[in-house]
Parts: structure tokens; C-alpha cells; sequence
């Protein structure tokens, strides 16, 4: 007699061998962690090495007290691994935790205690702080909770743009600040739904990558803090204070009450590669909300304090991060735990890549010590699953350790380039002496990468930690009373300079010099080789009123101001034009550092450098003016740019050109709009082709090309 159809799919897993609490359920597999949902249940895996016991905790959904607690059987363990599937189980609304019992020893690093219900490290969504800024009841108990997650969003066909990083241009961005200012006019102003309304902005800035600061779960309430100034409660807004490495931000999601964070930010995801722009996420794997020994209890303290954390000898937390803990990034189970974090970012979410945050910490062994050859970075190099990620370092932590230009990169990590920041800002304001290592930098940094190519560098002058752009023009010092830290918080090495007036002024001719410095510096970042960031908001002149750490303001010192697109279209017609000249040429964009030998056809080289005279630059340290030209292969255009730091007017002599071209300006800053800036491939031929006049504190942009309009262009 044959099996029935009914009789063919049933699964032996599917039935329960023990019932624990009232419930039904058998053991469960070890892998993969956290809660996933089965035929007939839900499987529950976590690790802990030195537990006792386990317990699940099941809650109904925003009830305050357990429906239920299920002790692990001691056969439902597998080494360190406890493991149990549940059946009956309404996942879609229930919560759950664990309680884990063991040893209490601080000195010997462990923290359990079995009082405290434990968030799951691999929860794939967190309740608790589901809309932005409700102040939470802390009065009740297990504050962060586990929710399960169904994998069943439709991507369609969206596919990874694996867009070569030499031709990026990264817009780092707050998915708040961006569309929670009233005039954004979205449908849901501080959300990813709102950030997916902008995608046509960012389009027509020209922006390909798009870098967000921290999204997984965080608890913004977490700052004592209040302005003292003001009274208004202070925020941890910036969101390096993660609370759970798998779930998506509930606060950032129009959705979020509802448990739908997931999908709402996979949607703006899809949209995003839609519209040819990449996202790369902020990832903070240095340090966790649980702080130091004086932190709350949330996660992995309770679960295996000794294996997550760097522990000094007598069981205090190592601080490399400056935020009270260290992440044990190189012990293996969390190296393994990074690395399922990534994966799932990438699998699940279709991530294009990942900024590291405070990277150096990832290459210290347990104790601290930095390591030759870190397992991890190196893991995640050769990862076959972020194969085609971007992996990029901030290569330096709170403990001292600065790796720029010697992080380990395996061939595919790229780092901030801090050397860069400091140099281009320090030639902008006119520091003598910088004119020599001006011109390395935006070379693409031989000095640091010569063998990995210009693209492991990620050139910016302003990022979220520290002045924006306007703010690097309006300010000598920073102005962060507002933080409640007594100015003490914030870097004191801005290199900055206010053009003659601290802050805010009506003095035209200081409003003009700073327009004129705002556009020099997008000048030279997106012609420099190289990846260049941007910081949201520079485009239009956005101010932090002098602010450089706005960790903690959610307000308008952290917005983007949209009225600012009308008020500052000068400067946004500039950056966009930039951005479009950076795409239009090649040569920019070469991942070889230039080496000064000839190209073929032109007879030019690849990089040459010039000051007043052609081919005779001024290396001194009092130079504050530098040339170069740029030639590419084949009939690629030559690209010269001057930049002149000095508050005099120069003469430029201007090399001369082969096979019948001419030089064409492209841009000039010291030009009043709108002829500041052209169209890429309808710039107008010099005159005087031999001559050029830079004003003072300007950037001249030239093409050579042969007369005329190129082909296509009308």
C-alpha cells in the first residue's frame, strides 16, 4: 500500500520528545544561533561556556510579566551550546529572553545572575524602543526584548551594484537628521520611509554610495545629560552604543510600533540600489552598551562576560573604545559572532559594505596587544559570503593605536584616510609647510598605500565627528556647551579657521571669502584620487553653530535643514557639478598612484606639477600655491588644477598642450556664480591660453581638450 501525500512530508523534527512548562518540544539544533522559526515552532539556540543553566523566557507581546520560563534539559545541550525547539508558539507575538545561571566572580570575569532576563546577541528584531525619544518605564523589567523574525521580504530583482570603489562618491548620512527637520516635508519626517523619499536628492547630487551612521538597535534615552543652557534632555543621537547587532533600528521605522523595521529599511535598501546608490552601514564592533562595571546588564555581560569582553587580570573591563568596555573581537566565538553579524547584514539585507568604527580595536589580541596578523580582519577579507563588500577602517582607537597607512588590509580593506583630513584642511586655512604633502595626498597617498591603490584611501575633510564644512569656515574653536560637558568633550585639533570672524557674521566680504572656501575644499576632495566623502548637509552650508561632537543634540544643530537647498543653491550647484566633473573623468579616478612617466598618444605624463611657472613647483615651505596636471591614456583629456592658499593673486603660467587642444576652464572659485562652474564637456577655451590669473584663496579647474563642444554635447 503506498504512503499518502500527507504521510510523505511529515518531518521527524517537527515532533516534540519532551514537554518542559506545559509546553511541547524536543532539542534543537546547535546552529545556526537565535531564534528561527521550524515546522510546527521555533528553535532556540544560544551560547554561553561557563552557564550552569539556561533558561527561556517567553513573554506575550508588551506584556511586563513571563507567560512562561522553560528550563533547558540537560541533554539540550551540545558542548556550550543550548539548543530547543518549542512548538505552539504564536511567534509573531511573543517576546523572548534568557536567564542564565553560573558563577558570580568579577574577578575572574563572571557576571552571572540569574535575576536578570538576557536580550539574545542574535536577536534579528528588539522591542522596547519602538518610536523615537518615548522615554521607556525603567521601572519595568527585561527593557531590551527578543523578537523572532521572518525572512519573507521580496527583493525581486534586486542585485548588488558591486559599483568599483574607485568610482564612488560617498554621502555619509544620519537617517534621523536627514529628513527629521520640519521642512524636509516627508510623510514620515526621521525614518527610513522618510530617507527613501530624498532618493530623487541624492540622485541629482550624483551620489553612488550612500554611508549611514550606526542602525542597529540602540537605546537613544541611554544619556543623563540635559543642556544646561536650555534644560532639554540630551540624546545618545549618533547611536555608537549598540544594543543589539542584528536588529535594525524599531526608532528609525515608521513601522517600528508594529515590528516592521526590518522590511521598511530593506525597502529604502531596494529603492536605494534602484537608483544606482550603494548603502554601506556605520558597524560599531569596538564596545556594546553594557559600558563598564558599572553598566547595566543587557546582553553579553550576563551571558559570558569572560568571553566577550577584554578583562584585565583582576576582571576590570579594558577600555580601548573610550566608552568603558572593549569588545574581544579575536576570541574565536566572537570572531565567528562578528562574522554571522556581517553575513547577515549582506544575506538579509543586501548591504553593499561596512565602516568600521574605532577598526584598530579588531586587531588587538586579548589582552590588548595589537597582533601582527588579527584573525578577524582576516576572516572577513576572505569571507566568501562578503566577498564583494566594501571594508573599510577607521584605523584608530581610544587606547592610542593609529594604523592609517598600516592597517591590515589582505587586499581588500580601505581605511579614512586621516592624513588627508589634516593636510588638506591645514593648506585650505594657509599653514605654511604643507604644500609637499598637499600633493601627495591627493595623489591618492603613495606614501601610505603604494601597494594597495589609490582606492584604499577614503579622502574626506568633515565627518559627523567633528565641524561640518561651513562650520570648518565659521570657527576657530569649538562651541559644544550646549553637550553639558563644560566644553571639555570634542577635538581641540580642528584646523579650522573663521576667515577674521568667530561664527555667524553679516560682513559680506567674510560670507564671500567662506562661500569661496567651502567650494575649494569640494574642489580638491573630488579631484583628488582616491575615494572622496562627503558629510550630508556640506552641499547646502549646513551648521552645527560651532558644535563638533553633536553626539547627544537631536535637534536642529543635527538636522538637515531642507530650506537651506533653496537658500545655499549656489554651493549645491557647485558640489553637484563637482561631483559630475569627478564621473566624467577617468583620470581622476585611476586606482594606480601616478608615477610621472609618460602616456602613450599625448606624451605627456600621467602627473606632472607646475606653480606660477609650468613645471616648476614650488616646494618651499612659504609655497602656498601647487598645480597639477593630470593625463590620462588614449584621447583622455588633461586635467589641471591650481590651488592657491595665499591670500595674493597669482599668475599662472600654463603648460603647454600637444595634438591641437586647448585649454578650457571648468571652474574657478573665485568667480562670482555662475560662472564659478560649468557643465562637464562645455567648458569655455581660454583666451589667453598660455595665462591664467588665480585669485587669492582660489581653485582653478582647466581641461585640455581639443576646441569645441565634445561629441553629444549640444
Amino acid at each position: 500500500m503506498s504512503e499518502s501525500r500527507s504521510e510523505q512530508v511529515l518531518r521527524v523534527d517537527a515532533y516534540p520528545t519532551h514537554e518542559v512548562g506545559g509546553y511541547r518540544v524536543r532539542a534543537g539544533k546547535p546552529f545556526p544561533f537565535g531564534a528561527n522559526v521550524v515546522p510546527g515552532g521555533v528553535s532556540f539556540s544560544v551560547f554561553s561556556d561557563q552557564a550552569t543553566s539556561m533558561s527561556l523566557v517567553i513573554y506575550k507581546r508588551g506584556e511586563p510579566e513571563p507567560m512562561a520560563e522553560l528550563e533547558f534539559p540537560e541533554e539540550f545541550r551540545t558542548g556550550s551550546v543550548f539548543s530547543m525547539t518549542v512548538f505552539g508558539l504564536d511567534h509573531e507575538n511573543i517576546e523572548y529572553g534568557y536567564r542564565a545561571d553560573g558563577p558570580y566572580d568579577p574577578a575572574t570575569g563572571h557576571r552571572f545572575d540569574a535575576r536578570q532576563v538576557l536580550s539574545d546577541p542574535y536577536a534579528r528584531l528588539i522591542a522596547g524602543r519602538d518610536v523615537w525619544g518615548v522615554e521607556p518605564d525603567r521601572s519595568r523589567g527585561y527593557q531590551y526584548r527578543s523578537r523572532v523574525c521572518l525572512q519573507d521580504f521580496d527583493w525581486g530583482d534586486d542585485t548588488p551594484l558591486r559599483i568599483p570603489a574607485e568610482d564612488l562618491v560617498v554621502y555619509e548620512a544620519h537617517v534621523r537628521g536627514f529628513t527629521r527637520h520640519p521642512s524636509s516635508q516627508v510623510t514620515a519626517p526621521g525614518t527610513f520611509a522618510g530617507l527613501r523619499e530624498k532618493i530623487p536628492y541624492l540622485k541629482e547630487l550624483g551620489v553612488n554610495c550612500i554611508e549611514l551612521l550606526p542602525v542597529f538597535e540602540f537605546d537613544e534615552s541611554d544619556n543623563p545629560r540635559s543642556n544646561p543652557e536650555t534644560g532639554e534632555k540630551l540624546y545618545d543621537y549618533w547611536g555608537y552604543n549598540t544594543v543589539s547587532f542584528f536588529a535594525p533600528k524599531a526608532g528609525y521605522a515608521a513601522t517600528g510600533r508594529y515590528g516592521m523595521q526590518g522590511d521598511e529599511f530593506r525597502t529604502l535598501i531596494k529603492d536605494l540600489h534602484a537608483a544606482g546608490i550603494e548603502v554601506i552601514l556605520d558597524v560599531v564592533f569596538n564596545h556594546t552598551a553594557e559600558g563598564n562595571e558599572q553598566g547595566p546588564t543587557i546582553s553579553f555581560k550576563g551571558l559570558d562576560n569572560a568571553t566577550y569582553y577584554m578583562l584585565t587580570p583582576e576582571g576590570y573591563y579594558f577600555n580601548f573604545s573610550g566608552t568603558g568596555n572593549t569588545v574581544n573581537c579575536n576570541h574565536p566565538v566572537v570572531r565567528n559572532y562578528v562574522l554571522d553579524c556581517l553575513r547577515h547584514w549582506v544575506a538579509d539585507y543586501h548591504i553593499d559594505g561596512f565602516r568600521f568604527d574605532l577598526a584598530a580595536i579588531l586587531g588587538r589580541d586579548l589582552d590588548g596587544t595589537p597582533l601582527p596578523n588579527p584573525p578577524l580582519l582576516e576572516m572577513l577579507a576572505f569571507d566568501p559570503v562578503l566577498r564583494h563588500t566594501k571594508l573599510i577602517a577607521e584605523a584608530w582607537d581610544a587606547g592610542g593605536l593609529y594604523e592609517v597607512g598600516n592597517f591590515p588590509a589582505y587586499g581588500r580593506w580601505a581605511e579614512w584616510n586621516g592624513k588627508y583630513r589634516d593636510t588638506v584642511r591645514r593648506f585650505l586655512k594657509g599653514d605654511p609647510g604643507v604644500t609637499g604633502e598637499l600633493a601627495t595626498r591627493i595623489a591618492g597617498s603613495p606614501d601610505l598605500y603604494s601597494s594597495r591603490g589609490t582606492s584604499a584611501s577614503v579622502n574626506f575633510l568633515t565627518a559627523h565627528d567633528g565641524f561640518s564644512l561651513a562650520d570648518l569656515v565659521s570657527y576657530n574653536d569649538k562651541h559644544n556647551e550646549a553637550n553639558g560637558e563644560g566644553n571639555g568633550d570634542g577635538a581641540n585639533d580642528n584646523n579650522s579657521w573663521n576667515c577674521g570672524v568667530e561664527g555667524p557674521t553679516d560682513d559680506p566680504e567674510v560670507n564671500a571669502l567662506r562661500l569661496r572656501q567651502m567650494k575649494n575644499a569640494l574642489a580638491i576632495l573630488l579631484t583628488s584620487q582616491g575615494i572622496p566623502m562627503l558629510l550630508s548637509g556640506d552641499e547646502v552650508a549646513r551648521t552645527q553653530q560651532g558644535n563638533n561632537n553633536t553626539y547627544c543634540q537631536d535637534n536642529e544643530l543635527s538636522w538637515f535643514d531642507w530650506d537651506q537647498v533653496d537658500e545655499n543653491a549656489e554651493l549645491l550647484r557647485f558640489t553637484r557639478q563637482m561631483i559630475a566633473f569627478r564621473g566624467h573623468h577617468r583620470e581622476l579616478r585611476s586606482t594606480s598612484h601616478p608615477t610621472g612617466r609618460l602616456r602613450d598618444g599625448l606624451g605627456l605624463p600621467d602627473i606632472s606639477w607646475h606653480g606660477e611657472r609650468a613645471w616648476q613647483p614650488d616646494w618651499s615651505a612659504e609655497s602656498r600655491l601647487l598645480a597639477v596636471a593630470r593625463c590620462g591614456t588614449g584621447d583622455q583629456d588633461v586635467v589641471y588644477v591650481a590651488m592657491n592658499s595665499h591670500w595674493e593673486a597669482h599668475d599662472l603660467e600654463l603648460p603647454a598642450l600637444p595634438g591641437g587642444r586647448s585649454w578650457h576652464l571648468f571652474a574657478d572659485t573665485g568667480a562670482a556664480a555662475p560662472h564659478d562652474i560649468r557643465t562637464p564637456g562645455a567648458e569655455q577655451e581660454l583666451d589667453n591660453a598660455g595665462k591664467y590669473l588665480i585669485g587669492p584663496r582660489s581653485v582653478v579647474i582647466l581641461v585640455g581638450r581639443a576646441t569645441g563642444p565634445e561629441p553629444g554635447d549640444d
